[in-house]
Formats: structure tokens, sequence, C-alpha cells
């Protein structure tokens, strides 16, 4: 999943990690974090229920476009999703060990 923190516009915060959810989706977790649902929020569509800062959290798009406001600022890719990233979501199996989008 893509996960930015919206407290700014273009948020240097952006990454693209494995992110699992309960049962009902109204909470995501992901590195030690919770993130529940705003339900329709605008320009931000989960908050982290400890600190209460808001995040857009989406699926990957296959064509790298994943901040919601278009941004040359790098999203960075955790170290265990890198080659599924890469290679079955983009389609680019050659750029496996890049740790940026």
């Amino acid at each position: 999943m893509y996960i930015e923190r919206k407290d700014q516009l273009n948020s240097d915060d952006a990454r693209i990690g494995r992110v699992t959810a309960s049962k009902t989706g109204a909470t995501l977790y992901y590195a030690g974090r919770e993130f529940r649902s705003l339900k329709g929020g605008y320009k931000a569509n989960y908050y982290d229920i400890e600190t209460g800062e808001s995040y857009w959290i989406s699926g990957c798009k296959l064509d790298g476009g994943d901040r919601l406001y278009a941004s040359n600022k790098p999203v960075w890719i955790d170290e265990d999703v890198r080659r599924e990233y890469w290679s079955d979501i983009r389609g680019l199996p050659e750029l496996a060990d890049r740790d940026r989008a």
C-alpha cells in the first residue's frame, strides 16, 4: 500500500509498504502503528490513532503516480516489498533493488 502523511502539502513522509487490515477494514496496521478510517475525509482517508496525524493510504498505482498530488519528491519503498512492488505492480523487475520510486 501507499502511505503518505498529510500534515503538509507533498509530504516528505511517503512510503510503499505492507499494510494489514482489521476484519472490517476500518483499521489498518503498518510499522507498529494503527490507522483508523476517516470515512471519506478530505485529502486524507485515515488518521494515526495515537498521534491524530492525517494520512492518505491507498493501493499502489501501476504507473507509479501514487502521491495524492504530483511531486518529484521520492516515495521510499520498504525492503520487504521492493521485489514485489517493482516486479508485480510496476512490471519493472530490473529495478527490484531500488529503494525509492
